[in-house]
């Protein structure tokens, strides 16, 4: 983090602009404290990593990453470490949710803060969702398990290998999203940040009125790039590795996304057009646009999409759950596991008809064995309980049911804006009392985890020799 802090630094310094000095001062206390944990750290005595390590240090990565970041926003901004936090786990977590606002005349240098942050925070979860899910079976990811999950010694070369493949895809999407912005008529420096948020499926902008304040070409190109962002990084490295795209249209997963988004973003167009709202190519791109932005969890904001009517409400009140590819830069529940509960409910009207019958699931070629399934239900039990004991806390603390339920629900699916008009696309989170901050901050951290990475740390057992 100290090392990425450079960056805005260097570039307040170009400009002759304030954060110079307080971005130093932040470098400064994060080295200082990263020597201080290198120094106590003993080399020799190093062992491998084992379950409970894997599972704290997972978690832990995020939240000292989140303590130390947060330095800028307290040193240039001056708001408080609580919105500070709130904002950068929100960044870091690629939520998008924000509690700043005058961002079209904010310093350049913290700007391009939030931006490495997201952009950090989604290629930090790709690798873990790849390397360190799997192999600890969290919510049903063991059906995605490959060399790079094999925490074993011939498969700790062949897992660097993956993170490095993953980085260099993500590193070539970004650039050609970044191109594609240039050529939309956006300046180098929007470019590169929204370039940036839209890879990491982040959703953070240089504008109060996020994508709405650039060309129609802009939200095409953020489009195509947010539903790559959506898409399994691992079928990327395959399809380049054999110059062909089968990998990505033959999976399952990939599909059924693409099936979601046509199906929800039609509905919405034909909507829009037959209530008299938008013209039929206003209503496609909107739609479309909206549609692909929640289901991946980006959360950019084009139109309030809340005054669309009631249908539209509730189309993304449903799509704040979805979530898109396992594999990829987006929150929420995933694709996969939809698929799998579907199949589920199959076997077992068939079962109700052949109670004798036997009936093999299987995913993408895979078997769903019952282990997968196990912890597929317990991570869905875990996310609703989270989003219940999230809003029960939020109304506890003053929030109407409205911003506390979907405060709730876009924290731990890490969407960003909710369905309330004060957190909604056209409104921020900085109203909400600092305990209520702190809530949603621990929700977005629980949500990028997968759930059953935070929870499995406050069980007894976890702690027993």
């Amino acid at each position: 983090m100290a090392v990425f802090m450079y960056f805005p630094m260097i570039l307040a310094f170009y400009n002759n602009s304030l954060g110079g000095i307080e971005f130093l001062s932040a470098i400064i206390i994060t080295h200082f404290a990263s020597f201080i944990f290198i120094y106590l750290g003993d080399e020799k005595d190093r062992s491998r990593l084992g379950v409970r390590e894997m599972f704290l240090l997972t978690t832990g990565v995020w939240v000292l990453a989140s303590m130390f970041a947060a330095l800028p926003f307290v040193l240039i901004e001056h708001i408080s470490y609580s919105d500070a936090f709130f904002e950068t786990m929100s960044g870091i977590t690629t939520t998008g949710s924000t509690v700043l606002h005058g961002l079209d005349t904010m310093h350049q240098s913290i700007l391009l803060w939030r931006s490495i942050l997201q952009w950090l925070g989604g290629v930090g979860f790709i690798v873990m969702g790849v390397a360190i899910l799997p192999f600890l079976n969290v919510g049903g990811m063991r059906l995605f398990q490959t060399e790079s999950s094999d925490w074993s010694d011939k498969a700790e070369s062949k897992t660097r290998r993956v993170a490095i493949d993953i980085l260099l895809v993500y590193l070539l999407l970004t650039a050609c999203c970044f191109v594609g912005y240039r050529l939309t008529g956006m300046h180098n420096f929007d470019a590169l940040n929204h370039a940036m948020t839209t890879i990491s499926t982040g959703g953070y902008s240089t504008s109060d009125s996020s994508m709405g304040n650039f060309s129609h070409g802009a939200h095409w190109n953020a489009i195509v790039f947010m539903f790559l962002g959506g898409l399994p990084f691992l079928l990327f490295i395959r399809a380049f590795n054999r110059h062909s795209f089968a990998p990505l249209v033959k999976d399952a997963q990939v599909l059924g996304f693409l099936k979601l988004v046509l199906v929800f973003a039609s509905s919405l167009a034909v909507y829009l057009v037959l209530s008299g709202q938008f013209s039929i190519w206003d209503a496609v791109r909107l739609s479309l646009f909206n549609v692909i932005s929640v289901i991946t969890t980006t959360g950019f904001g084009l139109d309030d999409f809340l005054t669309w009517g009631d249908f539209s409400i509730v189309v993304f009140f449903g799509l704040l759950f979805a979530g898109a590819c396992s594999g990829s830069t987006s929150g929420g529940i995933k694709i996969f596991r939809f698929q799998i509960a579907i199949t589920l409910l199959k076997r077992q009207l068939m079962l109700l008809m052949h109670p004798h019958g036997i009936f093999p699931q299987k995913y993408n070629n895979r078997t769903v064995s019952d282990d997968i399934l196990r912890s597929l239900i317990a991570f869905i039990l875990a996310y609703m309980a989270t989003i219940t004991v999230s809003t029960l806390l939020l109304t506890l603390f003053g929030s109407s049911y409205m911003v506390a339920l979907t405060a709730s629900i876009t924290a731990v699916s890490n969407v960003g804006p909710g369905l309330a008009p004060s957190i909604g696309p056209s409104g921020n989170f900085a109203h909400l009392p600092n305990i209520s901050k702190w809530i949603l901050s621990v929700g977005m951290l629980m949500g990028r985890l997968e759930i059953l990475t935070v929870v499995v740390m406050f069980t007894r057992h976890f702690w027993r020799r």
